[in-house]
């Protein structure tokens, strides 16, 4: 039977998610819970696309249209995310949905289409290498079989933290201690911050499957994180901390106990994310253990449209990386959610 192509609609919700949970290929930024989280966050509009074969799902492709005077005009899958691009049961299903993807790209006037980490390799569209590398590897059940798996150094580190009684773990059901400490660290960085109200979408739409872990010292939170959780991996995604979290050891405290939470609940795979070659995240990641993974972003260009380089490791926005950097954290705060809906 024949592939067709359609946009995704409300009553496709519960069809989509379960499509999504049982293919290998598809990550969590796949679930159908994104398009309401940024359209309600971001006011930017999603192109969901389902591929249909005898009216059973054959593939989904998430797509988010952004529309920016300083940033350009943009098809992404997916926006606000790490990753995306097709999730199909084979290449025609595939295949059909890059056609309708490139159709959308040439009726909408949009400078580029982008797929974030794509499954399937594109051989005429442009390849962006060697900025990003992915982290990822099993946890063990055994609590002290897991910890001989980091090396030695970060070992020792992580040791001497679990022996801090000054620190404790907690869960939290609100997001603002993590989103205290996420949007200072953000800032620190010179990158716009995403609003509070993102956050709290997230833990809404995704319900168990999105949680905050809190460390505190003294009863003061230090480190926090927000992790994902899809199919057998835990994600911890979003985080931020204080200055003195590094002395503590907070962090390294955080992760492992994340870690162990994961495989109390029967998850058997610590995915760390992505993080930039030659920087402190790529670093520490390494010194758990974790093996880099070079990931791509692929880009189906409109004619004449150069390819785009949104990251703040840019030359061109190091005077804004700068200036922001010195921003009041609540100005900051302010300002940043009406950057950062631009970017994608």
């Amino acid at each position: 039977m024949s592939i067709e192509v359609r946009a995704f609609e409300p009553a496709d919700l519960d069809r989509w998610e379960s499509f999504v949970a049982r293919l290998p290929e598809a990550n969590f930024f796949h679930r159908a819970g994104w398009k309401s989280v940024i359209e309600t966050s971001f006011r930017q509009k999603s192109r969901y696309m389902i591929a249909e074969r005898g009216g059973d799902i054959a593939g989904v492709l998430p797509l988010v249209e952004i529309k920016s005077r300083l940033f350009g005009h943009a098809l992404i899958s997916t926006a606000f995310s790490i990753g995306g691009g097709v999730a199909a049961l084979d290449d025609e299903a595939a295949e059909a949905l890059d056609a309708a993807a490139v159709g959308l790209l040439k009726s909408s006037g949009a400078d580029y289409l982008e797929y974030r980490r794509p499954v399937r390799a594109h051989a005429d569209w442009v390849r962006k290498n060697g900025l990003y590398a992915n982290f990822s590897k099993p946890m063990l059940e055994d609590a002290d079989e897991d910890l001989l798996q980091i090396p030695r150094k970060q070992r020792a580190v992580v040791r001497k933290a679990l022996k801090n009684e000054a620190l404790a773990v907690r869960i939290d059901a609100s997001v603002d201690d993590f989103y205290r400490l996420y949007s200072l660290n953000v800032r620190n960085l010179g990158t716009p911050v995403f609003s509070k109200r993102f956050f709290q979408e997230l833990m809404k739409t995704f319900g168990a499957d999105c949680e905050i872990l809190t460390v505190t010292a003294g009863g003061k939170p230090v480190s926090s994180v927000m992790s994902f959780y899809h199919r057998d991996a835990v994600m911890p995604y979003f985080t931020g901390s204080r200055v003195e979290a590094r002395r503590l050891g907070a962090n390294d405290f955080m992760y492992w106990h994340v870690m162990r939470r994961a495989v109390d609940k029967g998850y058997t795979v610590f995915d760390f994310g992505r993080s930039k070659e030659d920087t402190g995240p790529f670093s520490f990641k390494k010194n758990w253990g974790f093996t880099p993974v070079p990931i791509a972003h692929e880009f189906c260009l409109k004619e004449g449209a150069e390819m785009p380089d949104l990251n703040p490791l840019n030359p061109k926005y190091a005077a804004m990386v700068a200036t922001w950097k010195r921003l009041p954290l609540p100005v900051a705060n302010f300002i940043g959610p009406l950057v950062v809906r631009n970017i994608g």
